[in-house]
């Protein structure tokens, strides 16, 4: 069975275990304990709530980011597609899923050029950090980009996932100088991301170091890959090692301080188990400049581009909803707006 067979079909699982198995995470995504003190005198307009921003140099409307989930499978052409048209309609960005079908076969590749139906969002290709060490270097980076003619490039970082694979890769000695030597040589910016267990401080340094223009947490609390690959698993002893990482990783909200804590000025995406617009509005709260979602967007992408769109708009309205009743007229206020912890009040 040759390398692209083997890609392609795990993609195809990927997206049917997604959809159809129950793989969230056991951890929660931390935000529960966390809470805007209502302002009930904001002294606001709510249509005049500002949620425009400049990321890598592209104006969002929202902060927003469709998570990378698919590519490399047939299904995932028109997933992809909707995911994007509803992209350019809405204003928001988006990330490809691992682009390496792509580079293994080109007829799987046209499952990722979005770029016709989105000509003006932030796009994001995408490549595992892991095949920087089986093969893959600055050269794969650029053509991975040039292919989709994207802003920018998310190398993701999966070692727990790659553990707990069938066919997974585990040589992740000597990747952080192979990271720097891309972000050195690539034309355009790179950020560096987990796939859902968290970045912690030290990894922060390493990355901002190195040199990446982002970094997204992808914490804890939403999908977890370790569920996602029990479904996968050959035998019964490789799914219970598989189910008993459920519990693993750093929750998102607490990922994204450590990183804003550990590194200063380094931009943060926060992606991990986050649902809504006040999920989102936190998230900046606490210190990301983007938020990403993934599941939800998965499952409308696969019934229509409308439906997509509809999503975005309603994560859109709480996002302005929220930072309206926590007195932020734009995200620069929400992003200095303080939240309070476990504060609840009982009679």
């Amino acid at each position: 069975m040759d390398n692209t067979y083997n890609t392609q079909n795990r993609k195809s699982d990927h997206i049917r275990i997604n959809l159809d198995e129950n793989v969230r995470s056991g951890v929660t995504n931390g935000f529960e304990k966390y809470f805007f003190v209502h302002n009930a005198l904001p002294e606001l307009d709510l249509e005049k709530i500002d949620t425009t921003l400049v990321f890598l140099g592209k104006p969002l409307r929202v902060p927003l980011l469709i998570s990378s989930m698919t590519g490399g499978a047939v299904e995932s052409g028109r997933i992809n597609r909707n995911l994007a048209a509803a992209a350019q309609q809405t204003g928001i960005a988006m990330g490809l899923g691992s682009m390496r079908a792509a580079l293994e076969d080109q007829e799987l590749g046209q499952s990722f050029k979005v770029r016709q139906y989105a000509p003006d969002i932030l796009l994001f290709a995408n490549l595992g950090a892991i095949q920087l060490n089986y093969g893959y270097g600055v050269k794969e980076c650029r053509m991975a980009v040039e292919q989709v003619n994207a802003d920018a490039l998310i190398l993701h970082l999966n070692p727990l996932q790659e553990a707990l694979q069938p066919e997974g890769q585990t040589h992740f000695a000597g990747i952080l100088e192979k990271i720097e030597k891309v972000c050195r040589e690539l034309e355009v910016p790179v950020v560096v991301k987990e796939v859902g267990w968290g970045i912690s401080e030290a990894v922060a340094r390493k990355l901002k170091n190195a040199g990446v223009a982002a970094v997204d947490v992808a914490g804890a609390g939403g999908t977890s890959w370790s569920q996602v690959e029990m479904y996968r698993s050959r035998n019964e002893a490789d799914a219970r090692i598989s189910n008993h990482f459920i519990n693993w990783g750093i929750p998102t909200a607490e990922s994204i301080q450590m990183v804003r804590r550990s590194v200063e000025g380094l931009p943060i995406i926060a992606s991990g188990g986050l649902t809504n617009g006040i999920d989102l509005a936190k998230s900046i709260a606490l210190g990301a400049k983007l938020g990403g979602i993934a599941g939800r967007f998965l499952k409308a992408a696969v019934i229509s581009e409308e439906a997509v769109v509809n999503l975005v708009q309603e994560i859109s309205r709480e996002l302005q909803i929220a930072m309206f009743a926590a007195g932020a007229g734009d995200l620069e206020a929400l992003r200095n707006t303080p939240l309070s912890r476990d504060v609840r009040i009982h009679d």
